[in-house]
């Protein structure tokens, strides 16, 4: 009788320790990673670098757009230029407000002040 407490108690530890492992592994890899994040903590954003070969990709692809390419498209490559345009100079600490203009000529005229903002700041950015 004995014997048979003693095995249904090691089978009790043994079904605890099982469930046990589970949350423990958990909260080690959790801590693991809180303790590799403060000591490499990730960059805020994307490197200047990668900003500007985007930069000059999308402006290039706005330029060459074909005539008869469909509005969507223009809209599109128009709209991935502008929100590049602006990541980059939030990075060069150049305030604008293109996002919020709505006429197509404010607009137009908003990116090229950027566009010379961003060359003065040292960029190689296409016209």
């Amino acid at each position: 009788m004995v014997a048979l407490v003693q095995l249904v108690a090691l089978l009790a530890a043994f079904a605890a320790l099982v469930a046990g492992i589970g949350p423990l592994t958990r909260w080690l890899e959790a801590w693991s990673a809180r303790r590799h994040a403060a000591r490499h903590p990730a960059p805020p954003g994307r490197p200047l670098q990668l900003v500007a070969a985007d930069l000059r990709r999308l402006g290039c692809q706005v330029e060459l757009l074909p005539a008869g390419a469909p509005m969507a498209r223009r809209r599109a490559v128009q709209a991935a230029y502008d929100d590049v345009l602006l990541e980059a100079a939030a990075m060069l600490g150049e305030a604008s407000d293109l996002g919020a203009l709505r006429d197509d000529r404010a607009r137009a005229i908003e990116r090229l002040r950027l566009v010379s903002a961003l060359r003065r700041a040292g960029l190689q950015v296409p016209a």
